[in-house]
């Protein structure tokens, strides 16, 4: 045991987590007030010997406590930190320690004085952030007390959320011969991996948007009521003339044209019996007119002195009734009903943007739409547009681009999260930062049982994630992994965020986004029903089968004369093949089976855009 053990004072190393202060370090406060609280309340049992300044940057702020921890049986009781510990996003230093701060923080002071074989005789009101204990209790635990007997493990301070309660993924630490060598996720078929999805991806997020070209594609939080009358005014459907129509509804004759009602704002003079008013569709009606006669039915008679305007016309019209050519007062919509109704999407092809313009309706309530990040993870893989060949081992990356296109196409924001290699650190960090920009992460690579197929292991075991399944019994993308990660909101709110893992190969990557993904954006969406549009179609030939699994067949889907949907496979269907996908517009969902499927057999598929036209 050390001679610092049995004196009377204790060393402090005091962490100060500012990003701020970092960049600016006489910005910070923190040290000259611990120094005084340690100084008048510690009863002079505690010396405060360091101080470092970190940004608030998990892999920072780790490092940190690591140099200190293992030098602490010399030089350090305690390491104490400020700043970092609130609700927000980039508040990272309990998780950074990898401890429970409440667990942590019982006792306060006196427990470590306590711990260190000291008695204290003057009362501490203070107890502060996160003490990192490194006094002679000969226990090594989150607190970080010591056992000056054995080495110091700080592996556990990687993690800064809660771990997964059971982590079925491979452990990267233990190297390659300890890993699984068969996946541990149970097999799930395709039908129990889209119920798993539909159970854990989270609840729809209410927000105000505007009707503006932004709205298509949401959907609605709430019913929608009209504000107004529409037409808010009787108005004349035909080009004509309003006229005043007698009991007996012969209106033949000539009648001079007192005004003129134009579609457009102004005022109109009464009608009276035996007057008409040259109007235009749309415009308004005098008040007192009670039909319209069509231009067709009249004859022009006299005109002005100027030749310019009408004077009088004739009107060839019998039996003429009231209300003919009339739009009257909310016969097309009237205020207060119920125009769109909760759970409908607005579409681009116009229709509801109308509708909700016409009535003046400025904000509706919608289901906010998830930002989609998309990132590739691989050693070997390089940016699809560099320049130069490539060299031996290196893929250009097919899958990101691929994915964000697919994405921004179904009408998500897509935010490019770039290429993480295969180390656990960068790879965590990469889903760390993802996490703070990104609603809902796709990546593609990492999720089979090589021993740098890190996915599965980050998100277990390092962002405290929890996955939901890893395997799935189909053809292509068997290892597809779905999982959710809880996070803190920037209002401190804990949120759940979603971490689909999808195979490398292209073929497998862009199948699971449509099959799985895809339902997953929908869902967060409010959008009803989720998934892909699924068709009966007849197959144009023979289509050979898995003997094992069922397959996700890329063809096109085509109508022909007859009206009848008929499906041609893209061609060879391996699953790193991404030519199979060229003109694809469909998967079709082939069964399992030693024979194969005969042409004209009927099978559902799943439109993945528009059917095309044979004729």
């Amino acid at each position: 045991m050390s001679d610092m053990s049995t004196s009377s004072t204790l060393r402090v190393a005091l962490l100060i987590v500012s990003t701020t202060a970092a960049e600016d370090p006489s910005t910070d406060a923190s040290q000259a007030a611990l120094s005084e609280v340690l100084e008048k309340d510690g009863g002079g049992k505690w010396k405060l010997v360091e101080t470092k300044i970190v940004p608030d940057v998990v892999t920072q702020i780790q490092r940190q406590i690591m140099l200190w921890a293992d030098v602490a049986t010399e030089n350090i009781n305690l390491i104490l930190t400020t700043g970092g510990t609130g609700f927000a996003v980039a508040d990272h230093t309990p998780e950074a320690a990898g401890i429970d701060s409440r667990t942590l923080h019982t006792g306060g002071v006196e427990k470590l004085e306590a711990e260190a074989g000291i008695k204290s005789d003057v009362s501490h009101s203070h107890s502060h952030d996160h003490h990192h204990s490194h006094g002679s209790s000969h226990q090594h635990d989150h607190s970080h007390g010591h056992n000056h007997g054995h080495g110091h493990s700080h592996g556990n301070l990687v993690r800064h959320t809660a771990l997964s309660a059971n982590p079925m993924s491979n452990d990267p630490s233990l190297g390659p011969s300890r890993r699984n060598r068969e996946s541990p996720y149970p097999m799930l078929s395709v039908d129990e991996a889209l119920s798993k999805i539909r159970e854990h991806t989270p609840p729809v997020e209410t927000v105000t948007s505007k009707v503006d070209r932004s709205l298509p594609g949401l959907v609605l939080a709430e019913d929608v009521h009209a504000r107004e009358n529409v037409p808010a005014f009787r108005a004349s459907i035909v080009d004509g003339y309003a006229v005043v129509v007698p009991k007996d509804g012969n209106m033949k004759g000539v009648f001079p044209v007192v005004s003129v009602s134009h579609a457009s704002p102004g005022e109109v003079k009464p009608l009276k019996e035996g007057e008409i008013a040259r109007i235009t569709t749309g415009a308004p009606l005098p008040p007192g007119a009670t039909s319209v006669i069509m231009v067709e039915d009249t004859i022009l008679k006299t005109m002005t002195d100027d030749g310019k305007e009408e004077k009088e016309v004739e009107i060839l019209a019998d039996n003429v009734r009231e209300g003919e050519n009339i739009r009257e007062v909310g016969s097309d919509i009237k205020a207060e009903t119920t125009i769109l109704s909760k759970g409908e999407q607005i579409s681009a092809v116009g229709g509801e943007i109308g509708l909700l313009a016409a009535v003046g309706v400025a904000e509706v309530k919608t289901y906010r739409k998830p930002v989609v990040g998309v990132l590739s993870t691989g050693d070997e893989i390089v940016q699809h547009d560099r320049p130069g060949d490539l060299r031996l081992g290196e893929v250009r990356d097919t899958n990101r681009i691929t994915l964000m296109s697919a994405a921004t196409e179904c009408g998500y924001e897509v935010v490019d999260l770039g290429i993480a290699a295969d180390k656990p650190g960068t790879l965590e960090e990469t889903l760390r930062d993802a996490l703070r920009r990104v609603d809902f992460i796709i990546t593609t690579g990492g999720v089979s049982m090589g021993e740098l197929d890190l996915l599965k292991p980050t998100i277990e075991r390092s962002l405290g994630g929890t996955i939901h399944f890893g395997r799935v019994a189909m053809k292509p993308g068997k290892p597809t992994t779905f999982a959710t990660v809880p996070v803190k909101d920037n209002a401190g709110e804990r949120v759940t965020k979603v971490i689909f893992s999808l195979p490398g190969n292209p073929a497998s990557a862009i199948v699971t986004f449509h099959l799985f993904v895809l339902p997953s954006l929908h869902q967060m969406s409010g959008i009803s029903p989720a998934g892909l549009t699924r068709v009966p179609v007849i197959l144009a030939h023979d289509f050979a089968l898995d003997k094992t699994r069922p397959e996700y067949h890329r063809a096109v889907v085509s109508v022909g004369h007859d009206g009848k949907l008929v499906a041609t496979s893209t061609g060879g269907q391996r699953s790193s093949k991404v030519g199979s996908l060229r003109s694809a517009n469909c998967l079709l969902c082939m069964p399992s089976g030693k024979e194969p499927l005969k042409k004209g057999s009927k099978i559902n598929a799943l439109l993945m855009r528009g059917i095309k036209s044979e004729f």
